[in-house]
């Protein structure tokens, strides 16, 4: 509204200056052209400004109606962007686009070719409560060392929980349960068998089974923990139903796995996954594709069906779930969504088309600090150790369970987090720059035009964990505006997070954010704070409140 008064003053303003200019001038032919310009000027602006009003108004209703203006282009005079902006490709014709123009690609060496090969060398499997988020630090065990099970059998519940199960990936013995602080259990490590055997379990009829007989099989089953609830990311509620249930089928962090290279060979499995989906909520599965390449993505995706689709077209977060959640129905209110990554859907398909627990994974080994970067396919929760091998190049480097922006420290006695379907490998920064960016030389990862980056779009660099800098004051800047494709003030929010408003922090849409949506902000920050670890602190300060 501030914006409107000052476009109605300033044309108050023209109109009265321009019967000023006429009362003093009246005489000369100059200043009756003079007289008509301003008030063509003032007839312009007065115009422009109800065109904006209505086009604020239209913006609002179509917001209220879960209507992504910025990609339906609804408006009255389509803007700049619209009439010359990035176009899309063919294959997207029909089905909904949203583009986006906020983000940042990290591009870095030591992507993965596209061979997969057996984790033969693998022998060790942990199931970690730690990944489970929202279960008490001390679950109910239902196995003890030495103890024999098959993949698909329950190894601890929750007690908040007791019907849902947290099952074995693998077959095999039960040979460590560790502690953490305060005797919370990290891991439950297995030793797999060299032969696999699975507990068989009778899945229910798709066409004949309801929804409550299909929410008791995926709790008991060990399907459970394949979901993630928005808000909070945490292990979904048992006794309430999503509105909906997105999955992505596509990543965008640095050096991700392709999903042409996961789905191959697995595409019944993913389908027969989303019709189970399609089953449990009330509303619609909702399939994010990838829509930034010249070719369309896998088949198994674009002509997925029981599922509504949307392409995204943009820099990285585009393949986040949460910015796709934010452009196609957000979350709001009292309501819940679930979310799945594809391998997450593979293993919920297997389960109905083979009556198995299938735990299965295609990894990505990467990074530029590897021999040989490529895919593996071995089991969630393998020990990285043992899936990296003898593929160092070096010793001198962190190992990180999923990507350099939002994943986890391990080290080569750790195991592979639940849901992460890569691997890694970046050289230990720990070492000192003389003058550090008074001298920009190097070539490095950043969104500021001080290096010359800007100059080799598409130069790929060699990653380091040097953070060139340490924790400083919260400074206000606009470099997270410039990389979060969501409508969320990231700085606003992260200041009302460490104060602890909780309205603030409802208000500034800390319901629609993980951990992941906030780690480019994260990477871009002049003042190294720790935005997510801020963002998971206000998240749990919250859903205690609720």
């Amino acid at each position: 509204m501030k914006g409107i008064f000052n476009k109605t003053g300033l044309t108050a303003g023209m109109v009265f200056l321009a019967f000023q200019l006429s009362a003093q001038s009246e005489s000369t032919s100059g200043s009756n052209i003079l007289l008509y310009v301003l008030i063509g000027i003032a007839i312009i602006l007065f115009f422009g400004m109800l065109i904006n009003v209505a086009d604020n108004l239209i913006g609002i209703e179509a917001k209220q109606n879960n209507i992504d203006v910025e990609a339906s282009g609804l408006t009255l005079v389509p803007n700049f962007r619209h009439l010359f902006g990035s176009r899309t490709a063919a294959y997207t014709a029909g089905t909904p686009v949203t583009v986006l123009t906020k983000g940042h690609d990290i591009l870095l060496e030591g992507e993965a070719q596209d061979k997969v090969v057996p984790a033969t060398g693998v022998t060790r499997y942990a199931v970690q409560p730690p990944n489970f988020l929202g279960l008490q630090p001390i679950p109910k065990l239902t196995v003890a060392v030495g103890d024999s099970v098959k993949a698909g059998d329950q190894l601890f519940f929750d007690k908040q929980m007791p019907d849902v199960a947290f099952v074995s990936p693998v077959s095999g013995e039960v040979i460590e349960i560790n502690r953490g602080a305060k005797r919370a259990i990290t891991e439950i490590v297995i030793l797999a068998d060299k032969t696999q055997e699975y507990r068989q379990v009778k899945a229910p009829d798709l066409a004949k089974a309801d929804q409550a007989t299909l929410l008791r099989f995926m709790q008991e089953s060990g399907a459970w923990s394949l979901l993630h609830q928005r808000p909070f990311n945490i292990v979904p509620d048992p006794t309430r139903v999503p509105r909906d249930i997105f999955v992505s089928t596509f990543d965008t962090a640095p050096l991700a796995p392709k999903a042409s290279v996961v789905i191959a060979g697995r595409e019944a499995a993913f389908q027969k996954g989303i019709d189970v989906l399609a089953k449990l909520t009330s509303g619609q599965v909702h399939l994010g594709l990838d829509g930034r390449g010249d070719e369309a993505p896998p088949a198994a995706f674009t002509q997925a069906t029981n599922a509504s689709k949307r392409y995204f077209k943009g820099k990285h977060p585009a393949g986040n779930v949460g910015v796709q959640i934010h452009h196609t129905a957000p979350v709001g209110g009292s309501d819940i969504v679930w979310t799945l990554g594809v391998q997450e859907v593979i293993t919920l398909g297997n389960l109905f088309l083979e009556g198995r627990f299938d735990a299965s994974r295609i990894v990505a080994l990467t990074g530029a600090e590897l021999k040989d970067a490529h895919y593996v396919h071995t089991f969630a929760g393998a020990n990285i150790g043992e899936l990296i091998g003898n593929n160092l190049s070096n010793d001198h480097v962190r190992l990180i369970s999923g990507d350099v922006l939002s994943g986890i420290q391990k080290t080569t006695n750790s195991y592979l987090n639940w849901s992460d379907d890569q691997i890694t490998v970046i050289e230990e920064g720990d070492f000192y720059e003389l003058f550090g960016w008074l001298l920009p030389i190097d070539l490095r990862p950043t969104i500021s035009n001080t290096f010359p980056n800007f100059l080799f779009g598409d130069i790929k660099f060699r990653a380091n964990t040097n953070t060139h800098g340490e924790k400083r004051a919260f400074v206000v800047t606009n470099d997270y505006e410039q990389v979060m494709p969501m409508d969320i003030y990231p700085q606003h929010l992260m200041k009302a997070i460490i104060i602890n408003d909780i309205e603030r922090m409802e208000g500034l849409g800390i319901m629609e954010l993980v951990e992941e949506d906030v780690a480019l902000c994260e990477f871009v920050c002049v003042s190294k704070q720790p935005l997510q670890q801020i963002l998971r602190e206000g998240l749990n300060n919250l859903r205690e409140q609720v």
